[in-house]
């Protein structure tokens, strides 16, 4: 294991988001079809872009759905937090050589407002959000595209992140994954390479170059 590039998903791996995301989705749904639907039943779209959830709930116009959805959004932000020991992490691999990156399904109008807030962007060199690769996650577009602009290697790359399709992409593009168990609901169907129980972890995981 000789890693440089140590990239990172945000929501449900460095922001606590879910519940935003889901009384969002939840209330956008509800807006535009008059359903209501219990909050558990939204859970499938964490992590996911809005143009892929909203299609799966059967709402054609993904694209005015999302509009509405991130005005819904805003009105949860408050409940938005970064997970404990976060932070730490950050600095620490930073100090220790590390490249940090981040592959997110955020758009970068989401990312400006939900992480950039939180003033920790500057330990990030890449930064690939969802209208910057063709295809978004499941597919392997978006860590391909950040091993283009950050002239990364695929064996010193891995990506950190909570969800199935985290790992898909991860391994469709050719790289190792690490699932930060803190963020997910379905471990038992996630094949990854790591399982970090905590964030903490991450230290144990990547240790000085």
């Amino acid at each position: 294991m000789n890693y440089k590039h140590i990239i990172f998903d945000i929501d449900g791996t460095m922001l606590n988001t879910e519940t935003a995301d889901m009384l969002a989705t939840q209330e956008t749904f509800f807006q535009l079809t008059g359903e209501k639907r219990e909050l558990d039943e939204f859970r499938f779209s964490f992590g996911i872009p809005n143009s892929v959830v909203f299609p799966r709930l059967g709402i054609e116009d993904a694209g005015k759905a999302s509009l509405m959805w991130a005005e819904n959004y805003r009105k949860y932000h408050s409940s938005i937090r970064l997970f404990d020991g976060i932070e730490e992490v950050l600095k620490e691999l930073k100090k220790r050589g590390y490249i940090l990156g981040i592959v997110t399904s955020k758009s970068r109008q989401e990312f400006n407002a939900d992480f950039a807030t939180f003033g920790l962007e500057h330990f990030f060199g890449t930064v690939i959000c969802v209208d910057d690769s063709p295809r978004p996650k499941p597919h392997p577009d978006p860590i391909l595209e950040y091993l283009k602009r950050s002239n990364a290697k695929k064996p010193e790359s891995i990506y950190i992140g909570d969800t199935l399709y985290d790992k898909q992409c991860a391994h469709s593009a050719g790289i190792d994954f690490a699932l930060a168990v803190w963020g997910t609901h379905n471990r038992e169907e996630i094949k990854a390479d790591y399982f970090l129980e905590a964030p903490l972890e991450i230290l144990e995981l990547f240790r000085s170059r």
